[in-house]
């Protein structure tokens, strides 16, 4: 049986915290999808269309990384795909408390969907998303958190 994982996120946009995690998992699984999970609820800087587009050129020279979106939950997507792991990245004590409790509930609802916790890297371990959105948002220089094909200038932010 092949072993699919999903690393699930909003990737909004894409770190090189998340590149990191998902290179290093590669040795573990047959194929990774890099699934871009949809919550009406959370707006988002840049389009899903933006930021599918990202993940599929950052990962365009990976045959076994493929890119995917979702809406709903997260185990639900997984069975659908034949999915048997969650990958997810801890940089500090907090994620793990929260990563923890949510793979858990994935683990019943998922009936045994596995969590694959990675540790950060140190020099990555303060990059997040959320960080990087507001230095875009505030005009500053965030290509030292991005991957290298990720260029942010020229690009319009989602409304």
């Amino acid at each position: 049986m092949k072993k699919i994982a999903v690393f699930p996120g909003s990737f909004d946009p894409i770190t090189i915290g998340h590149y990191d995690l998902i290179k290093r998992a590669l040795p573990l699984f047959d194929e990774i999808v890099v699934a871009v999970g949809i919550n009406s609820q959370k707006k988002t800087l840049f389009s899903l269309e933006q930021r599918m587009a990202w993940l599929e050129e950052v990962f365009s020279e990976y045959d076994n990384v493929k890119v995917d979106y979702f809406e709903k939950l997260t185990v639900d997507f997984c069975n659908k795909i034949g999915a048997r792991y969650l990958i997810r990245g801890l940089r500090n004590a907090s994620d793990f408390d929260y990563e923890k409790t949510i793979s858990q509930l994935n683990n019943i609802l998922g009936q045994g969907l596995e969590t694959i916790f990675l540790i950060s890297k140190p020099e990555y371990s303060h990059i997040s998303s959320t960080i990087v959105r507001e230095i875009i948002k505030g005009g500053g220089d965030a290509s030292p958190f991005l991957p290298k094909e990720i260029k942010i200038n020229g690009v319009k932010p989602a409304k």
